[in-house]
C-alpha cells in the first residue's frame, strides 16, 4: 500500500509529516510518499534518523498552498503545489489514497478537480469520527458544505452509515438526522425534506434511520451516524474539542487544589490517562473526504507525527477496503 503525504500542509510543516511518515513506515505495512520542498524533506528526513530500510520516497513540488489561497482557485493558480501534485499522484496510479493536513477548501477542490466525484454524488462531503462511551460515532458534513440541498444532506447521512458500517463493523447503523428537536415538526425547511427523503431511503439501505436527533443526545449511544450541514457539524466539532480540553483543564484545577486531592490525583491518573487517549484526535488522525473517487484524507493543521501516522493508517484502510467504491454503491437507494 503506497500513501501520499502533502507534506508542506500542517501549521508547522514538514516537521510533523515527516515524522509521522517516519512512524508510519516503521510501524505498518506501508510506503509513504512526501511531496513538498525536496530539500528541506530530505533535510528533515535526515535529522529523523531516516535508514536504508525506511519506505519513503520524496516528490518535489515548488508551491504550497496556504491557509490563506482561496479553495476555489488554488487548483489552478498553483499546479506545481504540493496539495496539487500529491492528489495528482494517487489520480495517476501512483498512490493508493493522498493526505493532507493543509487548507481543507483547497483539498476539497484539488481532490474533486484530481480524482473526480463517485456517480451520483452532489458535492464531497468530510467524514469524521466522534468518541463517545456507547462506542464512535461517525457525523458528516464535518465543514465542506456550508449551505447544502435537502438532498445532499440525505446524501451526507448515507456516506456517514455506510462509512460506520465498513469501518467499524455495525451491519445495520442507526442513523439520525441532527435537529434542534425529535418531533417530526421540528427543524428547518432543509431538515424536513432531507428527513422525508431518508425515510424513503431507509427500507433499501443498510441502515435504520431513527429520524431527528437532538445535539444532547449524540453521546448517548441513540445512534451510530448522523446527518448535518458542513456549518453545524464543523461547530459541533470544534464545541466538542473545546469541551473535552475545558474539562480536563477543570479536572486538573481540581486534583491540585488540597494536598488531599494531589493524593488522591495518583490514584487516578491512569483512568485519565486512557480517557484522554480515547478523545485524543491524533489517535483518529484524519477525516476522510467521502465523495471522491479515491481515498483522500483531510488532517488537522495542528497535526504532530503521531497524528500524520494515524492519517496514513487511515488511508490505507480506506484503500484496503475500498471505501470510495463502497459508498458509490449505496447511493443507489436515493435514486
Amino acid at each position: 500500500m503506497r500513501i501520499v503525504v502533502d507534506a508542506m500542509g500542517s501549521d508547522r510543516a514538514p516537521a510533523p509529516e515527516v515524522a509521522g511518515a517516519l512512524l508510519a513506515v516503521r510501524s505498518l505495512d506501508v510506503e509513504v510518499e512526501l511531496v513538498g520542498d525536496a530539500s528541506r524533506l530530505d533535510a528533515e528526513l535526515g535529522r529523523g534518523g531516516r535508514t536504508t530500510t525506511d519506505r519513503i520516497t520524496v516528490h518535489d513540488a515548488a508551491e504550497v498552498v496556504t491557509m490563506h489561497d482561496h479553495p476555489a482557485q488554488v487548483f489552478r493558480t498553483k499546479p506545481r503545489s504540493s496539495m496539487r501534485l500529491a492528489t495528482e499522484r494517487v489520480a495517476d496510479g501512483h498512490a493508493d489514497a493522498v493526505v493532507s493536513a493543509g487548507n481543507s477548501g483547497a483539498m476539497l477542490a484539488c481532490a474533486v478537480f484530481a480524482l473526480g466525484r463517485l456517480k451520483g454524488i452532489e458535492r464531497p462531503a468530510i467524514v469524521t469520527v466522534l468518541p463517545t462511551p456507547s462506542g464512535p460515532l461517525v457525523l458528516c458534513d464535518a465543514g465542506a458544505n456550508v449551505e447544502p440541498k435537502a438532498s445532499m444532506l440525505a446524501q451526507f447521512g448515507i456516506l456517514a452509515a455506510v462509512y460506520d458500517r465498513v469501518v467499524h463493523g455495525r451491519v445495520r447503523p442507526r442513523l439520525g438526522l441532527l435537529s434542534n428537536g425529535a418531533e417530526p415538526g421540528k427543524g428547518t425547511p432543509l431538515t424536513r425534506e432531507a428527513h422525508e427523503l431518508l425515510v424513503a431511503a431507509a427500507p433499501a439501505g443498510s441502515f435504520q434511520y431513527v429520524g431527528y436527533v437532538e445535539g444532547s443526545d449524540l453521546f448517548r449511544g441513540l445512534v451510530d451516524a448522523i446527518a448535518t450541514d458542513g456549518f453545524t457539524g464543523n461547530v459541533v466539532l470544534k464545541t466538542c474539542e473545546g469541551i473535552a480540553e475545558g474539562l480536563f483543564g477543570l479536572v486538573r484545577q481540581e486534583l491540585e487544589r488540597t494536598p488531599l486531592a494531589r493524593l488522591g490525583s495518583a490514584l487516578v491518573a491512569p483512568a485519565l490517562r486512557g480517557l484522554a487517549k480515547r478523545i485524543d484526535y491524533t489517535e483518529i488522525g484524519g477525516a476522510l473526504l467521502a465523495g471522491v473517487a479515491r481515498p483522500a484524507v483531510i488532517a488537522h493543521g495542528r497535526s504532530d507525527a503521531n497524528a500524520i501516522a494515524s492519517a496514513i493508517r487511515a488511508g490505507a484502510q480506506f484503500a484496503a477496503r475500498k471505501l470510495p467504491d463502497q459508498l458509490a454503491n449505496a447511493l443507489a437507494v436515493l435514486g
